[in-house]
């Protein structure tokens, strides 16, 4: 089965899949060969691993893990085997305990200004500003600022992603200061891009100082502050999946939701009732 997966990889390689959809991949099917631990592959055994993934998991992540199981079923030539996905009815409304406000992102920027962490302050608000996912953050280089326009290729599409200028000033000092001749702009010492655990990792140490949830702070969040606030202010959904980079509108759905709270407010306000 080793060597399944490897040409597996192999195989999402060729399709140009993204590499973190690829790590994904390869991660869910290296689980669920561990748990089957050399028993024969049927259909009634992966009908008892999505049992077990249902006991263990939010309906999403099931859908997510056999999305990558069928793909893997597909590739060995097992199409007979594959499960369906869960059919679980859409959230209307967002958590509030997950869902990153404005204020609370810019108490994050505040702290991570406060702590002279100038690279994380203007980072944040990169993602924040575009609506750029963070493994995208590569694209913004010396030249790309130069020109206030990234072009990002990323799941075999490419797309150009405007940016303000007022953040390109703000990189544009930085990029002095910091010393950068090229590539890009938020970068290690030894010039290689920041990745999306060191990432991860320093946007959480800003949480107990800025007041912060740690829920609530990991980089997507950033971009899903972005497409609320864009929708909030020009409700056009479709325009806003092509700067995000979707290839469907229900995604972007997910990214524009409410909050119950917001929601309460809003019909509150329509005047339909008497006194």
């Amino acid at each position: 089965m080793q060597k399944k997966i490897t040409k597996f990889k192999e195989y999402l390689i060729n399709e140009e899949k993204s590499s973190s959809t690829i790590e994904k991949y390869v991660h869910d099917v290296t689980e669920f060969l561990n748990w089957l631990n050399n028993r024969n592959l049927t259909k009634s055994e992966i009908l008892e691993y999505k049992r077990k993934l249902i006991n263990e998991y939010a309906p999403s992540s099931v859908n997510s893990i056999i999305s990558s199981l069928n793909t893997f079923l597909d590739f060995i030539g097992m199409n007979d085997c594959k499960v369906k996905a869960l059919r679980f009815q859409r959230k209307i409304f967002a958590s509030e305990n997950k869902e990153l406000t404005k204020q609370e992102y810019e108490r994050l920027l505040k702290t991570a200004k406060d702590k002279g962490n100038k690279r994380l302050y203007l980072l944040m608000q990169t993602i924040c500003a575009t609506g750029i996912r963070v493994s995208e953050l590569k694209f913004i280089t010396v030249e790309a600022v130069k020109k206030e326009k990234a072009d990002i290729k990323c799941k075999g599409k490419l797309r150009v992603v405007i940016l303000p200028k007022k953040l390109c000033s703000l990189l544009n000092k930085y990029i002095k200061n910091a010393g950068i001749k090229n590539g890009s702009v938020f970068q290690t010492k030894n010039g290689k891009p920041l990745d999306r655990s060191n990432i991860w990792t320093n946007m959480k140490k800003l949480c107990a100082e800025a007041n912060v949830s740690p829920e609530k702070v990991f980089p997507h969040n950033l971009r899903h502050l972005f497409a609320r606030t864009y929708y909030t202010l020009e409700k056009d959904i479709v325009r806003l999946a092509d700067i995000l980079g979707h290839s469907s509108i229900n995604t972007t759905r997910i990214y524009t939701m409410e909050t119950g709270e917001i929601h309460k407010k809003q019909i509150e306000q329509l005047g339909l009732l008497l006194c």
